[in-house]
C-alpha cells in the first residue's frame, strides 16, 4: 500500500472545441496535472474536460494534447500559450475572462512550438508591463481595504502564508495614491521580495523604492522598507543611536507592518509603531497567524483567507469558470500525517511526548543514543513512515526537520551522517544559536547551495528559516520538537514553509507534507486555526470539519 502521493507531477496542455453557435470557430487551451507521462494523454485530457462539462451537458471535441515542457526541460503554463495568442482572444457573453481564441489549430501548435523553443511567437506584452491578474480573494482584500480606508485608518489581513500579501498591500498603496509608504518588518531578509513586487506594481509610475541608508528628505512618491530592529535602536524611541530621524519625522500616508504578530506587542516594537504612525496615517497589518493581535481589530476591520478557503477555491475553480486558467494551480495540497512515538518510546509525561528529554544531549552526543537510532531506523523500515521505501525517499529528497535546540542539532547531524540511509543525504544544520528573530541570509544561502549541489538534503533547524523565507524544493517538514504548549503561530508559520510553489525540471509541485510526531499538538493547532477564522466570521461548520480531517 502506498501512503504518499507524488509531490511533483507533470503538466499537460490540451486544446478542444465545442460545436455550437456560441463557440463557432473558437478553440480553448487548458491544462491539467498528471502523475505519469507514459499514460494515454488523450484519455487524461478528456477525463479532465468532462469533469467540468458533463454537469452542463456540453459536448466537446479534443483536438490536441501534449506535455507542457519546453526544450530546456522547464514546464510552461496554459496562460503562456494564451499570451502568445493574445491578438486572437475572444470573450464570450457571460464568461469571466478572454480565454477562447478565434484561431486555427495549426496556429495554436505553432505558438506552443515557439514557447517550447523559447522564442516570441506573436507580439506580446512586454515582460515588465504584463498585467497582474489578482486572484478573486486578493481583489476582495484590496477592494475592502481601499473602501475601509475612506472612512477608517486601521485594517488587518489575516491571510495564510502564500496569499500574496506583499503584492496586494502595494496595490492598495497604488490605488490610494499614497505618496509616502513605509513597510515595517522584523525580517530584513525579505527586502528583496518587497522590491521585486514593487517593480511589478509600480513599473508604470514615477514611484521609487528606498531602504536603509537612502535619504528620504524631500522625496515624493516612494515606498520605504525599514527594519523594526534598526528603528528601535534610535534615540527617539529610547535606543542608543542618533539615527533614523527623517524616518520618524516623515508624515507617512501608509504604514504596512509585515508579519505583524511578531514583536509589535512588545514595548519596544509598540513604541516604534506609535512614533511612525501619524494622526492621518493609514495602517495595514499583515499576518498569517495573528493570534496575539486579533483582538486589537474589530470584526469589520479584518479580512480572513485560510488554507481551507484556498483549497476549496482551487477545487471549485473549474466548475465555476469553465476551464479558465486556475490561479490556484501552483499552490500545493498540504497533507498532515501524525505519528504517536509514545507507542514506541517511553518518553511520555502527562500524556505528551517529551522531545526535549528524548533528544537530550551530554553536550556532544545523545544521552538516549540507542533510542534515537531506533527512531531513525523506524523512519526507514516501518511501512507508513516517510523514508521506508525508495520511491518515498524520492518524494522527500529535500526536507526541513524541526528539533529542540542547538546541541540536539549537532548531535543529530553526526548521527545522520553515520546512518546507513541518511548518510546519503547532505545534512544542513542551520540551528546556529537558535535565534529565530532575525533570519540571516547566510543560513538560507547554505540551504540553497546544498540543494543546488546535492540530490538529497535534510535541513535541521530549531527556529531559523521557519518564517518569512521560501525554499521551494522542500516537500516536507518534520516536527520533532515542542509539545501541546507549542505556539500556534510558530507552528503554522513553520508548516507552511513547504507549501511554496516549485518547478523542478519538467515537474510541478502538487503535494506537500507535514509529519508531526506529537498528535496532541496537531489537534490543538487545528483548533486554534479554526478559532481565529471563526473569530473573523469566515469559517463555517463544514470548514471546521475539513480542518479536523487534515
Amino acid at each position: 500500500m502506498k501512503f504518499f502521493d507524488e509531490a511533483f507531477q507533470y503538466r499537460l496542455i490540451y486544446v478542444f472545441k465545442i460545436d455550437d453557435k456560441a463557440h463557432n470557430g473558437l478553440l480553448k487551451i487548458g491544462e491539467t496535472a498528471i502523475k505519469a507521462p507514459e499514460k494515454n494523454l488523450w484519455d487524461i485530457a478528456r477525463a479532465r474536460i468532462k469533469a467540468y462539462t458533463n454537469t452542463a451537458a456540453i459536448p466537446f471535441e479534443l483536438v490536441h494534447v501534449e506535455l507542457a515542457v519546453k526544450n530546456n526541460g522547464q514546464p510552461f503554463r496554459d496562460y503562456d500559450v494564451h499570451r502568445a495568442l493574445k491578438k486572437f482572444n475572444k470573450k464570450l457573453p457571460g464568461s469571466t475572462g478572454r480565454e477562447w481564441f478565434k484561431v486555427d489549430l495549426a496556429t495554436v501548435k505553432e505558438a506552443i512550438k515557439s514557447i517550447k523553443q523559447g522564442k516570441k511567437f506573436f507580439p506580446r506584452v512586454r515582460s515588465d508591463e504584463t498585467p497582474i491578474n489578482f486572484r478573486p480573494e486578493q481583489d476582495e482584500a484590496i477592494n475592502l481595504t481601499v473602501k475601509h480606508f475612506k472612512k477608517g485608518n486601521d485594517f488587518l489581513w489575516n491571510a495564510k502564508m502564500r496569499f500574496g500579501k506583499t503584492l496586494c498591500a502595494l496595490q492598495v498603496a497604488k490605488l490610494m495614491n499614497f505618496s509616502k509608504t513605509i513597510v515595517l518588518t522584523h525580517r530584513p531578509v525579505v527586502d528583496s521580495g518587497w522590491y521585486d513586487d514593487f517593480k511589478k506594481i509600480f513599473h508604470d509610475t514615477d514611484y521609487i523604492y528606498l531602504n536603509r541608508g537612502d535619504d528620504i528628505a524631500g522625496c515624493k512618491n516612494f515606498v520605504y522598507f525599514a527594519s523594526i530592529q534598526d528603528l528601535r535602536g534610535s534615540e527617539i524611541v529610547g535606543g542608543k543611536f542618533d539615527k533614523n530621524s527623517a524616518v520618524f519625522d516623515t508624515a507617512w500616508d501608509f504604514v504596512i507592518v509585515d508579519e505583524a504578530h511578531e514583536g509589535t506587542t512588545t514595548a519596544l516594537g509598540d513604541n516604534v509603531i506609535k512614533n511612525i504612525v501619524k494622526d492621518n496615517s493609514k495602517f495595514l497589518a499583515l499576518s498569517g497567524t495573528p493570534f496575539n493581535i486579533l483582538d486589537d481589530f474589530s470584526e469589520e476591520n479584518v479580512y480572513t483567507w485560510d488554507y481551507i478557503m484556498e483549497q476549496r477555491a482551487k477545487d471549485d475553480w473549474n466548475k465555476e469558470h469553465f476551464c479558465d486558467p486556475n490561479p490556484y494551480a501552483d499552490l500545493p495540497r498540504m497533507n498532515i500525517f501524525t505519528y504517536d512515538l509514545g507507542k514506541n518510546f517511553n518518553y511520555v509525561e502527562d500524556n505528551v511526548f517529551n522531545f526535549r528529554e528524548f533528544f537530550r544531549t551530554d553536550g556532544k552526543n545523545f544521552v538516549h543514543n540507542a533510542d534515537v537510532k531506533a527512531f531513525l531506523n523506524l523512519m526507514i523500515k516501518a511501512d507508513n513512515y516517510p523514508y521506508a521505501r525508495a520511491d518515498y525517499r524520492e518524494l522527500f529528497k529535500h526536507t526541513l526537520w524541526i528539533i529542540p535546540g542547538v546541541k540536539e542539532g549537532k548531535a543529530l547531524s553526526k548521527l545522520l551522517q553515520r546512518h546507513e540511509v541518511f548518510k546519503f543525504f547532505k545534512i544542513v544544520n542551520v540551528a546556529g544559536n537558535g535565534d529565530s528573530d532575525d533570519e540571516p541570509k547566510d543560513a538560507l544561502k547554505k540551504v540553497q547551495d546544498a540543494i543546488a549541489n546535492h540530490d538529497y538534503t535534510i535541513t535541521l533547524s530549531c527556529g531559523k528559516l521557519t518564517a518569512g523565507v521560501t525554499v521551494p524544493e522542500w516537500t516536507a517538514v518534520f516536527m520533532l520538537a515542542g509539545s501541546y504548549s507549542t505556539s500556534a503561530a510558530n507552528y503554522l508559520q513553520t508548516i507552511f514553509r513547504v507549501q511554496s510553489p516549485c518547478v523542478k525540471g519538467d515537474l510541478v509541485k502538487q503535494n506537500c507534507y507535514v509529519f508531526d510526531f506529537a498528535p496532541d499538538r496537531t489537534l490543538k493547532m487545528v483548533a486554534a486555526s479554526v478559532a481565529v477564522s471563526a473569530r473573523a466570521g469566515k469559517t463555517h461548520d463544514v470548514d471546521r470539519q475539513n480542518l479536523q480531517e487534515l
